[in-house]
C-alpha cells in the first residue's frame, strides 16, 4: 500500500490566504461562503491523487480571475511557488493586466477559447480544472432539484440556460477525451441529468 501524502503548513497557509482573498464572497445567489467551493475542489483533487501543489492550486484557482488579476498571480507565485501559479493561471479564462485595463472577451468567445485550450494543458492542470467544473455542475444540479429553487437556478447566470448547458456539455466532451476516468465520466453524467430536467438536448 502506498504511503499517505501528508499536507504541510503550505496548505494551511494557502487556505488562510484563500479565505482572506475571497473575504465575505458567497456562491451566486446563496449564503454559502465561497470558500466551501474552494475546499470542495481541493478535496476532489486530493481524492483523485493530486499533489499538495495541485490541492493548493485548487484552493486558489479563482483568486486571479476574480480577485486581482496579474498582481494577484505574482503574489501567489511569490508565496506558493511557480508550479502553483502556473496551474492557477492555466485554470483562469481571463486575467486582467497590472493596470486593470484589459477588457474581457465576450462570454461565448472566452469559453470557446478556454475549451480549446484544454488540449494544451498538462494532466495536473486538467485535474484541477475538472474538479472545479464537476463541483460547479453538481451544485447546479443539486439546486435544480431543490424545492423552492428549481428552474430559478438559471437566473443566477448572466447568460441564458441554453448557453450554460452548452458550456458544460462541451467541457464534458473535452474532459472525457483528455482525462479519461471516473471524474470525467461523472461530469458527463451530471450534464445528462441537467439535460433531463426539460432542457433542449443539443443535436449531434
Amino acid at each position: 500500500m502506498a504511503s499517505a501524502m501528508t499536507l504541510t503548513d503550505r496548505f494551511d497557509r494557502a487556505l488562510l490566504y484563500a479565505t482572506h482573498v475571497h473575504g465575505g464572497q458567497v456562491r451566486k445567489s446563496t449564503t454559502i461562503p465561497y470558500v466551501a467551493h474552494l475546499l470542495a475542489v481541493a478535496a476532489t483533487v486530493l481524492e483523485y491523487g493530486g499533489s499538495e501543489d495541485m490541492a493548493i492550486a485548487g484552493l486558489l484557482h479563482d483568486a486571479v480571475e476574480d480577485q486581482g488579476g496579474e498582481p494577484r498571480l505574482n503574489d501567489i507565485r511569490n508565496r506558493f511557488g511557480s508550479r502553483v501559479a502556473a496551474i492557477v493561471e492555466a485554470c483562469s479564462d481571463s486575467i486582467a493586466n497590472s493596470s486593470g485595463g484589459e477588457k474581457k472577451l465576450q462570454w461565448r468567445e472566452r469559453k470557446l477559447k478556454y475549451i480549446k485550450s484544454l488540449s494544451h494543458k498538462d494532466k495536473e492542470t486538467l485535474l484541477v480544472s475538472l474538479a472545479d467544473k464537476v463541483h460547479n455542475a453538481r451544485s447546479i444540479l443539486r439546486d435544480l432539484r431543490k424545492l423552492g429553487i428549481g428552474e430559478k437556478i438559471w437566473d443566477r447566470f448572466s447568460n441564458p440556460k441554453k448557453d450554460t448547458l452548452w458550456y458544460y456539455e462541451e467541457l464534458a466532451i473535452a474532459f472525457r477525451k483528455l482525462l479519461k476516468g471516473q471524474l470525467a465520466n461523472e461530469l458527463g453524467q451530471i450534464v445528462v441529468a441537467l439535460h433531463e430536467n426539460n432542457a433542449p438536448r443539443r443535436k449531434r
